[in-house]
């Protein structure tokens, strides 16, 4: 976990708190509701995705069978979102958006995105998504308040 919050860090320009690498899709694709790999290589760090300002972003959460199957309640913190699918098994790109809900689908209004069970947030189910600012100034965000407690 970064001692200096992801929001000043950004805010500031102060380096070394976070990369802005984190992958777009899994750096290691595999069968995820059949035999895991042996080796996941998974590393340790603190990684934003960039998006920018009033981005369109398809998230897709693929459950997995690794240690056991088992449902992860999910969300979102400080945008809305809209849920226009789900499904079990292994996602499709080429199939599945065509069954996505884009007439009505339900909006969630919540940039950390994190597993509520607590025990995966420590197995790192979580990440954040870093928003870049707009062109004008209302979309753009605000400084810190003068007396925000340091982490």
């Amino acid at each position: 976990m970064p001692t200096e919050a992801l929001l000043q860090a950004h805010y500031y320009g102060i380096n070394g708190v976070f990369t802005d690498d984190f992958p777009g899709k899994p750096l290691m694709p595999f069968n995820y509701t059949g035999t895991p790999p042996s080796n996941l290589q998974t590393n340790n760090g603190t990684k934003v995705y960039r998006l920018a300002y009033n981005a369109t972003v398809q998230l897709v959460i693929q459950g997995n069978i690794i240690i056991a199957p088992e449902s992860h309640p999910t969300h979102l913190h400080g945008l809305n979102f809209f849920v226009v699918g789900r499904g079990v098994g292994n996602f499709d790109p080429g199939k599945d958006p065509s069954k996505f809900n884009l007439v009505d689908p339900v909006e969630h209004g919540v940039w950390f995105f994190h597993c509520h069970l607590e025990v995966h947030t420590t197995w790192g189910l979580k990440m954040a998504f870093l928003v870049e600012n707009g062109e004008d100034p209302n979309e753009s965000i605000e400084p810190p308040p003068s007396d925000l407690p340091k982490c």
